[in-house]
């Protein structure tokens, strides 16, 4: 190999230390860290003074430098001509030494290479196929060629919902759904549910007699009352206990539990999967202002817009974001400068806010709770007034939680402004409230609908449930996330059509002062991420008694998509002050993912907490859902039955809890190492900075030195040229105008 013309070489070609290179930065810093590491008792031997002695340090040794090229030679090899960054005559004589070697290959070789080539074309083909099937690939090119990535992401995350329903939907109707249906054209008997006689197992029907109006069947469509009670659409119609196939027993209530778990479990995966990419990003992210300035100048631009207005938008985001960069550094040295009494007046502050933001999340959970209890009494007790009145009592819990919804965030955008946090933070922190709010007030909701459920006149409840007002509690559950998820469309569809159109003809027709002020409609996105997370988080609770609720999601995702579109490109305007993790779906996905932990929650207590309803569903002869679980284990056979008990044994559950503990531990030791790695990386780098300004500090030294031995040289003109290595112009004696250093600093 080459050696680099920065170290000296003798005779007989050695490599040997080079005085001038004693004196860099970054070797005097190696010798200092030698030197203490070996004051502290580090006993190591072998260290040489020379450059290939401390290879160790990753920078000098001519074995690491060798072990360094050898790595990046084979991937090289391996990638296309066309993908290396070289010039063109470069790539010529890379595919001239190419086509050399494999002439020298052998037969089985040059198969094993041609081979392994077409694979990777057919690879990169089969990639380029599926990109291109991809939903809304198209539409979402144009948007973010018009807007950039960052409203980008928002319509990414959309059509990824998308498709976790249509996967969920798929999943229920295979397992659920498709057995009964195929049952009777395949020969199948099916066994049902029957009534016993007993008061727990009286349904009574909802279905409208005689003469129906038509608003009637609007109110059914729009509550899931009367007609579609009695559909696949809710709980209460899956009456089948067991379906007999000519060759096989088909478990319904089995296979309505573990669709469930399975449909959960999925999304948690499919989530984690996607969140992954983000986390690496956050996990190695600096949090140093300097490179933070550095990539927003330098690698800040989006050079997929290509739009105008875009590019405005795009230029005043950066402009805002290093101006809140600014605005931070100073609130922290404010921060800093604070005595002990500004601390407590702040303080007291934000108490005294918080306290009141309590107070109001209180007041709407409470309202929540008064509206669905009211909700309930009044179809209870079969109040009708009129069509307008009645639909009121029906969608009055969705209507409450959508003020709470529109109220507290304008709210908590007004404190936060006198609690004196970082302009970030106070995002970040606003976010979190609203977070909380939309999806706290689902569980409200549902714990006055249990409160309801199991409350009873004579205490305890003989059917372990108010079997009077709620014959099937299942499907009036259901029936309330089908309520919550038309409303959120239709809330969706209203404000589109009667708030951001007409702002948008306002703004642009009108030339009043108050217009201008107005302004366009802002496309927040943090706030629309929130809205369709909401509604997931709907669909993931009611899909356990509502089946067919993921596919009502993903037709209501799908028309949500164009609306959005619609009304960004005509009626708003991307936000002049962007969330900075609009960018990045991690924070959509961790959003997610904690509507996806709440609805788990409900799912689980009703499955093994609450007594099933003995009127409908599959479970009607388990006391839980979850007994269907361990009724099925106890009639396996005896091997897999021991097995299985092994498996949820306590010893299993211990030894499966430290192994992943200790695999937990490895992965956070080895993402500490990996940050560490980072660090030092970068410490190289600036300490390479270092060593390329003394150099130049010495080339011009040195050149300073030349000019006086050699005046004859001022008058004859020379083109400027640049070495690499300074023993071809120079003698010696230049590079030892500073000493080296003594030679007891060289362990």
């Amino acid at each position: 190999m080459e050696v680099d013309s920065v170290f000296y070489t003798d005779r007989s070609g050695r490599v040997t230390s080079n005085p001038l290179l004693d004196q860099l930065p970054s070797y005097q810093s190696l010798l200092y860290r030698r030197k203490s590491s070996l004051t502290a008792g580090s006993k190591r031997r072998g260290s040489s003074r020379s450059r290939l002695g401390s290879s160790g340090s990753g920078k000098w040794g001519i074995s690491t430098f060798k072990r360094r090229e050898e790595k990046l030679k084979s991937p090289t090899e391996q990638r296309p001509i066309r993908e290396l960054a070289k010039t063109m005559a470069e790539k010529r004589r890379h595919n001239t030494q190419r086509l050399e070697e494999a002439r020298e290959l052998s037969s089985w070789s040059h198969m094993r290479r041609s081979t392994r080539r077409h694979l990777r074309r057919l690879k990169d083909d089969v990639e380029e196929w599926l990109n291109s099937l991809k939903l809304w690939r198209g539409d979402i090119h144009l948007i973010e060629g018009m807007f950039g990535t960052g409203i980008l992401s928002y319509f990414s995350f959309l059509r990824f919902l998308v498709m976790l329903n249509l996967v969920i939907f798929l999943l229920m109707f295979s397992f659920v759904m498709l057995p009964i249906i195929i049952a009777p054209s395949a020969s199948g008997n099916i066994t049902y549910n029957i009534h016993d006689g007993s008061e727990c197992s009286v349904y009574p029907s909802s279905a409208r007699r005689g003469l129906v109006i038509f608003h009637e069947h609007i109110t059914d469509l729009l509550s899931g009352g009367g007609f579609l009670e009695q559909t696949y659409l809710f709980y209460g119609y899956y009456r089948a206990d067991k379906i007999h196939f000519p060759n096989i027993t088909y478990n319904l209530p089995l296979a309505y539990l573990l669709a469930t778990l399975a449909y959960l479990f999925l999304s948690l995966i499919w989530i984690v999967k996607r969140s992954a990419t983000g986390f690496k990003q956050n996990l190695v992210q600096d949090e140093d202002r300097f490179q933070s300035f550095c990539n927003k100048i330098f690698a800040g631009w989006d050079f997929c817009i290509t739009n105008a207005n875009a590019s405005k938008l795009k230029r005043s985001s950066l402009l805002y974001e290093l101006k809140t960069d600014l605005e931070e550094e100073r609130i922290k040295q404010k921060i800093a400068d604070r005595t002990r009494k500004d601390k407590c007046r702040i303080y007291v502050i934000r108490l005294i806010l918080n306290l009141f933001v309590i107070a109001v999340l209180a007041g709407c959970f409470y309202s929540i709770y008064v509206a669905t209890i009211f909700s309930q009494e009044a179809q209870m007790n079969n109040i009708k007034v009129n069509f307008i009145v009645d639909l009121i009592y029906e969608y009055l819990p969705s209507i409450v939680i959508t003020l709470a919804n529109f109220i507290t965030p304008l709210l908590f955008s007004i404190i936060i402004n006198y609690e004196d946090y970082s302009p970030a933070f106070e995002i970040r922190f606003t976010l979190m409230r609203c977070v909380f709010m939309r999806l706290t007030s689902i569980g409200v909701l549902l714990f006055s609908l249990w409160s309801q459920i199991t409350k009873c006149e004579e205490e305890p409840c003989s059917c372990g449930y108010n079997h009077v007002l709620y014959s099937c509690w299942e499907t009036r559950v259901g029936q309330e996330m089908y309520k919550l998820t038309i409303f959120d469309f239709i809330i969706i569809v209203a404000v589109t059509v009667f708030v951001e159109f007409p702002r948008k003809l306002i703004v642009k027709h009108c030339d009043c002062g108050l217009a201008k002020w107005w302004g366009q409609q802002e496309f927040a996105i943090p706030q629309n991420v929130l809205e369709i997370v909401y509604g997931q988080t709907i669909c993931w609770i009611g899909t356990f008694y509502s089946p067919m609720l993921p596919a009502i999601c993903t037709i209501k995702y799908f028309f949500i998509f164009y609306i959005k579109k619609v009304s960004l490109i005509n009626n708003c305007r991307p936000a002049s002050r962007p969330f900075r993790a609009s960018s990045s779906n991690f924070f959509f996905l961790g959003v997610l993912l904690i509507g996806l932990a709440l609805a788990c929650l409900p799912v689980t207590v009703s499955v093994a907490q609450i007594n099933c309803s003995q009127a409908c569903g599959p479970f009607v002869h388990y006391n839980t859902s979850w007994e269907v679980l361990p009724t099925t284990v106890s009639q396996l056979p005896d091997g897999a039955r021991t097995l299985l008990f092994a498996l949820s044994s306590e010893a299993f559950a211990v030894s499966f809890f430290v192994v992943t503990c200790l695999a937990m531990f490895y992965v956070i030791a080895l993402a500490g190492a990996h940050k560490r790695v980072i660090n030092q990386l970068r410490e190289q780098l600036a300490m390479e900075g270092r060593d390329k300004r003394f150099l130049i500090q010495k080339l011009c030294q040195a050149q300073k030195v030349s000019a006086i031995r050699s005046p004859v040289s001022r008058s004859q003109p020379r083109s400027p040229s640049y070495h690499t290595s300074f023993s071809n112009n120079f003698d010696e004696g230049v590079f030892l105008a500073h000493p080296p250093p003594d030679s007891s600093t060289h362990v």
